[in-house]
């Protein structure tokens, strides 16, 4: 491995921002793909100019340049002399534009054009001389994922460092598939995902990488189906009454639905052979309640049960609600919260009753598969959010309950996932598990209503929201990007809760989560927001699994027309928790009536099995510009909507291969067999969480 700080210009504190996005070497910068790629198209008149896109106009300014300061965010306005009229400017926090436009020369403004009335309208658009304008034209030029500190152009000169230090010709997928498929060698892909010298190129490099992806992927399910299949149970259970009467004494009924997948985990967990299933269930459809039926199963069979969920605030709220569980219904079960925030004391008492088999429940995070957790009979192994683990770390924890005495048996696994991905993908994805789904939401959920709208509308849902934490709900508004800069027509969300601070009554309290915090600030913004301490949470994706408040009723999403359609159905997810009536709008940046429509779908349908096939349906592979699904699986490039053509060819072709050569023991397949065991060797990345 080259250590990054051998790149020239990258010194101790250029390699610590590095550090931040997790690159420490040069061969981790040369997989560290561009988030996007910059086209810069020919400029056009006015007139010409398409209403809701990306465009760029050569204009000279016109009248004043303009700063005024509303509540600490300075908005500097101008208006620009163009081919077909006047282009009507805005920028927030940038007053130095005043003193750096000079009035007698001509500009490139190249923004998301917005006709409103008689006016042509861009926010934030990007100023460039008409001649450095014309060197980037015709070009695709990379967007990474930046920090502050770290610019573009910094990623991207290091990148071409480092692409002439990394060896990259050992390849890893075999010949026959490369000629077969027409991919290119994996030198060549990388280096046109980077520098792209045409569209074409890049879609040929990207669709290689994403199989490579998938398939090495497939091949390592398929080795952990072989392993797990048929696999003696640690413990062998028996039915037991406690689960019955609890379901009987709950103050609602469970749904048909419910009651098939509870037959179903019952039947495994029965069966004297290792559960491997999944539960895959919409947001609400109740799918913790069996969770806590299979942990109360397993207790009553004097073994052990660990739940692993996403974040500390999830683990915490599912630990207080069996709490709630066991002091209501008088639940012999003794569980324990096992989380990384736990203090050294309580964490060595709670190591010693889990070790001791005191503790029959184990709830936490990635703290249950530590070293220090030692299980005296783990039997049941449960993840929640199955995606956001990935295969190793669930196969880390399962590993826990393979007894010294019992070699070759194993755990029940069960996996619960609210992502709704279509049948045909899922076995796919989850080749190693048995598929439950659970299709049926309980009939006294309220629909939450949804509203698909462009940024005219920004102003009377500011009204809407204000009207909302008024009367004591919570708000969530998510921007696809972290940090301002990262895109100019994107929103990010340091600048949009500055943008919502002037808009809305001081009283209002607005706090900002993204990915990039630290993970114990993280878990304190979730917590101030889960009791009630923030009024509007202002945050990426990175909420869209993680958090339970019942008490938010709205959720507006910017830039939706950038996301698939079941990612924007997972966030919405995060609303209608409660006994109150629930909002979604999504905002769009663009009028482009197919992408209204394809929007309006959510419109249609609350069920997110719909509306994930409609997602299958719509997305081709030529999509390269949206944001990727960020929540299914851990894949770095792979979308599972966009690339599903490919992810079906992946998984053709490990069968075809594994039938032809079980251990991949043939030279063929020397590099993809190194590949696959350092895949296997990687330790537990927490890094998305």
């Amino acid at each position: 491995m080259t250590d990054i700080k051998t790149l020239k210009g990258v010194g101790e504190k250029t390699a610590a921002l590095f550090q931040k996005l997790n690159i420490a070497t040069a061969e981790e910068l040369v997989c560290y793909y561009p988030r996007d790629y910059e086209q810069f198209s020919e400029p056009v008149s006015l007139m010409e100019a398409p209403d809701g896109e990306l465009t760029a106009v050569v204009g000279k300014i016109a009248g004043n340049v303009a700063t005024r300061h509303v509540r600490g965010l300075s908005i500097t306005t101008f208006q620009a002399a163009c081919e077909g009229g006047v282009l009507h400017l805005t920028y927030f926090n940038m007053p130095y534009l005043k003193n750096s436009l000079k009035r007698d020369v001509y500009y490139v403004f190249r923004g998301c054009l917005h006709r409103r009335k008689d006016r042509c309208v861009m926010e934030q658009a990007g100023i460039y001389k008409t001649e450095e304008y014309g060197k980037l034209t015709g070009c695709l030029q990379p967007r990474y994922s930046i920090t502050k500190g770290l610019t573009n152009n910094a990623v991207t000169k290091a990148v071409k460092q480092a692409m002439g230090l990394v060896d990259l010709s050992a390849d890893p997928l075999p010949l026959k598939i490369r000629e077969k498929q027409g991919f290119p060698g994996l030198a060549e892909a990388v280096e046109q995902m980077h520098f792209p010298e045409n569209r074409e190129m890049l879609l040929a490099a990207r669709s290689r990488l994403v199989f490579d992806e998938f398939f090495r992927f497939i091949l390592i399910l398929r080795r952990m189906r072989e392993e797990n299949e048929r696999a003696e149970s640690v413990c062998t259970m028996l039915e037991v009454a406690q689960t019955g009467r609890l379901i009987e004494a709950l103050p609602y009924r469970l749904t048909k639905a419910q009651k098939r997948v509870w037959e179903e985990i019952q039947a495994d967990m029965t069966s004297g052979y290792a559960m491997n299933r999944l539960v895959q269930g919409d947001v609400g459809s109740g799918k913790t309640i069996l969770a806590f039926l299979a942990l109360l199963m397993c207790a009553a069979n004097g073994c052990q049960g660990a739940m692993m969920a996403p974040t500390e605030v999830l683990a915490r709220q599912h630990y207080e609600s069996l709490l709630k569980l066991k002091q209501s219904y008088g639940l012999q079960i003794r569980p324990v919260l096992l989380t990384g925030s736990v203090t050294a004391k309580d964490r060595r008492e709670i190591y010693a009753k889990i070790e001791s088999g005191e503790a029959d429940i184990v709830i936490g995070t990635h703290a249950l598969i530590q070293e220090k957790a030692v299980y005296r009979k783990l039997a049941l192994v449960i993840t929640d959010e199955q995606h956001r683990f990935g295969v190793r770390q669930r196969e880390s924890l399962a590993g826990k309950g393979v007894e010294a005495d019992e070699k070759g048996k194993a755990v029940h696994v069960l996996v619960m996932s609210a992502t709704p991905i279509p049948r045909t993908l899922a076995i796919i994805l989850y080749g190693d598990l048995h598929i439950s789904v659970l299709d049926e939401l309980p009939a006294d959920r309220l629909p939450i209503k949804n509203c698909v709208v462009d940024i005219s509308y920004r102003n009377t849902a500011y009204q809407f929201i204000e009207k909302e934490v008024s009367q004591g709900r919570q708000v969530y508004v998510i921007c696809p990007m972290v940090e301002e800069g990262e895109s100019s027509d994107l929103e990010d969300v340091g600048s949009y809760a500055k943008k919502l601070r002037s808009a809305l009554p001081e009283t209002i309290r607005i706090g900002t989560l993204h990915g990039r915090m630290k993970p114990a600030q993280k878990t304190k913004i979730m917590e101030d927001f889960e009791s009630g301490n923030m009024d509007v949470l202002v945050s990426t994706t990175v909420i869209e699994v993680g958090i339970n408040v019942p008490n938010a009723t709205v959720m507006m999403v910017e830039n939706a027309e950038r996301f698939g359609l079941a990612q924007l159905h997972q966030l919405r997810g995060r609303v209608g928790r409660g006994d109150k009536q629930s909002y979604c709008i999504f905002i769009s940046k663009s009028n482009n009536p197919q992408t209204m429509e394809r929007l309006k779908i959510l419109n249609e349908s609350n069920d997110g099995f719909y509306i994930a096939g409609k997602d299958l349906s719509l997305r081709g592979p030529g999509d390269l510009f949206g944001i990727r699904q960020s929540g299914d699986l851990q894949f770095a490039l792979g979308d599972i909507y966009r690339d599903a053509a490919i992810l079906q060819s992946a998984s053709e072709w490990a069968d075809r291969v594994l039938a032809e050569d079980k251990d991949l023991s043939g030279p063929e397949y020397a590099a993809l067999r190194r590949s696959l065991l350092e895949e296997e060797r990687n330790e537990v990345d927490f890094r998305s969480i």
